[in-house]
């Protein structure tokens, strides 16, 4: 599986420009939050594929399911079978742009606010979303930060009503990237 994982996200990267302008990362992290009225839930994943080129602004995600992290054991569980049911919807991807690229300097250290927007895939079905975010330019490295709300029933994500009141509606999504130039 996660051969096929890297096949799909290299071949996002040979679309994209020439060497020199690509900004990749392995080991992203991103991680959700749902606070509700009986339970606080939060799952990290530290392996996330992402990619940026700065000459065009494509910025592409991939990221498993099965490799966000709970707390609790059953939590996990649950999320992977009844929820995003993982086996079926392997990943979660994301293909957009930096929509403000001539307000973003990549050439130059510095900390940039950025928008983001694109098509965001989750359990089968695909949403046009917008975020807000920051790249914090380095001379070897690009960080990349962002927050944003998902609707899980946007994702057609159900609840069943006996845990209705330990899992939000709307859950805030937190990504944080470390992307390094894509060498030849």
């Amino acid at each position: 599986m996660k051969k096929i994982i890297a096949l799909l996200f290299l071949t996002s990267l040979i679309s994209m420009s020439s060497y020199g302008q690509r900004y990749i990362t392995k080991n992203g992290h991103i991680w959700f939050h749902s606070e509700a009225p009986l339970e606080t839930i939060e799952a990290h994943n530290k392996q996330v594929n992402a990619a940026l080129d700065i000459k065009t602004g494509d910025f592409v995600f991939k990221v498993l399911m099965k490799s966000f992290v709970f707390e609790k054991a059953l939590m996990q569980e649950h999320f992977n079978e009844n929820y995003v049911e993982s086996d079926k919807f392997p990943n979660a991807t994301f293909k957009g742009k930096v929509t403000n690229m001539d307000e973003v300097e990549f050439s130059m250290p510095g900390s940039y606010n950025a928008t983001i927007e694109g098509e965001l895939t989750i359990h089968g079905i695909t949403q046009k979303i917008s975020a807000e975010g920051i790249f914090q330019v380095k001379t070897d490295k690009i960080d990349g930060k962002a927050k944003f709300n998902l609707a899980i029933a946007d994702y057609d994500i159900s609840i069943p009503g006996a845990v209705a009141g330990k899992i939000a509606d709307v859950v805030e999504i937190n990504v944080d990237v470390e992307l390094t130039e894509l060498k030849n």
